[in-house]
């Protein structure tokens, strides 16, 4: 009876036909935060629209769909929800912040800064507000507002790094350099190991002439970042203005390793390519931007003396003419094509370009100058049209083409922790992130005889690669709901039913219902190890979410830091245990009970943990990942290192910088 009033509950929450107002709109509420949090953006917003039909009185279900919608990059909707939000309750901080990005990605700096204001009147020392408002003013050219916010932004956080990135460029656009410089140096000298300080700086010194200083900064820029198209174009035009081409060159191969359409990487390495003689890879860079640009004159001038040089004379006559139609009056257009049609023969049309070249040397004498190269720098804006600097480097138009800040705008997603983190818990789950390189097959024999067997609805998938759902998939998934619950009424003692469903309930986010279902999988089998695995996970997940939640009691530890209590960390340790006892071998419980000791401080055991899903798995490239940065937290440098590299090598990419970055530590 008790399972057949469930059952009718569920039909009346996902199905509802009934009154909107008989769903629990609170437990509602907080199953799409879940799902939110999770980034399960399109089932939360279903979650949000229930209550919102329910109890359309209330300001917290707009701004969570806002925030949603906004993830989804639809900011159309996500402003209009923050503003139904607003007219609710014009007291939510948050609201603003949303409102406000969503108006930035449509353009709307203007609407964004009075967003901005408004929030700070509510919260005047938010550092996030102050930096988006900053951002604003600097996009809308405000440059003394912004200036004058950035100073009450660094009085309020002395210690925030980007602030004084933020005022180094606002300097820049003053003409004040020697303000930034000193804010380039106390950006430095606050965060040594963040990349973007020596960036800044280094464009600094790019900019002032100083090209070794330049190059030094960007190389520590490069050391300690993941890999930067931008950061080695930079680079390789410090190491240009210092005659070292072969450097520039190999930035530029570095460059477009990392962005193979980068633009400005093919016209210049095509330049130098020329330079030093290898004139057909040059003529390769040349077709590349002329593919993207074909109106691109000088390219295709360079690409005509190149052309004449491999002694293509055809297809040099071919370029330098479509230069000289759109620049009728380029002397040394005619010049070269005149040796070039004597080459092939075309005496007349030698003469004809000869002839012209005369004319315009007379025309010359009598005042009418042809056009000349502008100055004598080496370099050239990207938007130079005079044809004369065909041999200048190119740089961009805007040095906020080379900023970061101008798109990087806090808040877009809620709560993201820049930290150095472990690889995540693995999950039983349908579905898996599609990922550009798969690292490993995970493969148990327990799982694989489940999926032999068909005895779930769908293919069960260890992974910590979890997908979100599409809109159909959380049909597909509520509709399983209903099959599993009819299934258990027949078959009341099915542990298979039970687990289905309690998956089913996992993938909608509603963890309080899988983790009912996974007890009674339990009561049903008490050597169901999936049961177990799972459950733990999904506590996980709860705590996970509930230390973000103020409404929930946790501990704060003698650093001010939030923290579940250890009984709760207990409680997932014994489920685990108990997978680890029913199969020895299931690796991926070693590795997620050890990341719930590291959560628990316990590291000594926790590396224990990671050295036996090693032993297990020898290419277990998550649990090389955790086991580094467990020895390097214990002040173990140089076997942190060894295994983050063993990771680096087994296809977790991101554990080189943290590699760098700890490398530097050693060395200073």
């Amino acid at each position: 009876m008790i399972r057949r009033l469930l059952y009718i509950l569920y039909i009346g929450m996902f199905f509802p036909m009934q009154s909107a107002a008989q769903i629990n709109a609170d437990r509602v509420m907080t199953i799409g935060k879940n799902a939110l949090y999770f980034e399960d953006y399109v089932l939360s917003i279903q979650y949000f629209n229930q209550v919102i039909n329910a109890k359309p009185y209330l300001a917290e279900p707009y701004f969570y769909r806002g925030l949603a919608k906004m993830n989804l990059d639809d900011f159309q909707g996500a402003e209009a929800d923050c503003g139904e939000a607003l007219e609710r309750n014009p007291y939510v901080v948050n609201a603003y912040q949303v409102r406000g990005i969503s108006r930035i990605r449509q353009g709307n700096f203007k609407g964004a800064i009075e967003d901005y204001r408004r929030a700070l009147r509510l919260d005047p020392e938010n550092v996030s507000l102050w930096h988006n408002l900053a951002l604003c003013r600097m996009h809308e050219e405000d440059y003394s507002v912004a200036r004058a916010e950035l100073d009450t932004l660094i009085r309020i956080a002395p210690r925030y790094t980007d602030a004084y990135l933020m005022r180094t460029e606002v300097s820049l656009k003053q003409k004040d350099t020697l303000q930034a410089m000193t804010d380039a140096d106390r950006a430095i000298e606050i965060d040594r190991y963040n990349p973007d300080t020596w960036t800044s700086r280094g464009m600094l010194f790019l900019q002032r002439g100083k090209y070794g200083d330049a190059e030094s900064d960007l190389t520590e820029a490069i050391r300690l970042s993941v890999r930067n198209a931008g950061v080695y174009i930079n680079r390789a035009l410090a190491r240009y203005h210092q005659n070292n081409l072969r450097g520039a060159m190999s930035d530029y191969d570095l460059a477009l390793d990392v962005d193979p359409n980068n633009f400005i990487g093919h016209y210049n390495r095509g330049l130098l390519r020329a330079q030093v003689g290898d004139d057909n890879r040059a003529i390769e860079d040349f077709d590349f931007v002329l593919a993207v640009e074909p109106d691109n004159m000088m390219a295709a001038f360079n690409r005509g003396l190149l052309r004449d040089r491999i002694g293509d004379y055809q297809g040099a006559i071919e370029d330098y003419t479509v230069v000289l139609e759109e620049y009728p009056n380029f002397l040394l257009g005619y010049q070269y094509r005149a040796v070039a049609r004597r080459k092939t023969g075309d005496l007349k049309g030698a003469d004809a370009d000869e002839f012209k070249v005369l004319k315009a040397q007379l025309d010359a004498q009598n005042g009418k100058k042809p056009q000349t190269a502008s100055n004598d720098e080496k370099t050239r804006r990207q938007s130079d049209k005079n044809v004369e600097n065909y041999r200048k480097i190119m740089v961009a138009d805007n040095e906020d083409e080379q900023s970061r800040y101008k798109t990087d705008y806090r808040g877009r997603v809620q709560d993201r922790n820049v930290n150095i983190l472990p690889q995540p818990m693995f999950a039983l789950t349908y579905y898996e992130r599609q990922e550009e390189v798969k690292r490993q097959m995970n493969y148990y024999k327990g799982i694989d005889d489940i999926n032999a067997r068909r005895k779930l609805p769908y293919r069960l998938l260890i992974t910590n690669s979890e997908a979100s759902l599409t809109e159909e998939q959380v049909k597909q998934h509520f509709a399983s709901i209903d099959e599993q619950t009819a299934a258990i009424v027949k078959e009341p003692d099915n542990v298979y039913h039970y687990y289905a469903r309690a998956v089913d309930f996992y993938l909608v986010q509603d963890f309080d219902n899988a983790l009912n279902d996974l007890d009674e999988a339990v009561r049903c089998d008490s050597t169901f190890m999936p049961a177990y695995f799972s459950r733990a996970l999904i506590h996980y997940k709860q705590l996970e979410y509930r230390k973000r939640d103020k409404n929930y009691e946790v501990e704060v530890n003698a650093d001010k830091e939030l923290q579940v209590r250890a009984y709760d960390y207990n409680k997932i340790k014994e489920d685990l245990d108990e997978v680890i006892r029913l199969a020895p071998d299931f690796v991926y419980a070693y590795y997620n009970r050890g990341n719930i000791l590291a959560a628990m401080k316990d590291y000594r055991a926790a590396l224990a943990d990671y050295s036996k899903a090693i032993e297990l798995d020898s290419r277990f490239a998550d649990a090389y990942f955790n086991r580094g940065l467990t020895n390097i937290f214990l002040g173990n440098n140089t076997q942190g290192i060894r295994d983050l590299s063993k990771a680096g090598e087994l296809g977790i990419f991101s554990a080189y910088n943290i590699i760098k970055r700890f490398t530097t530590v050693s060395e200073k």
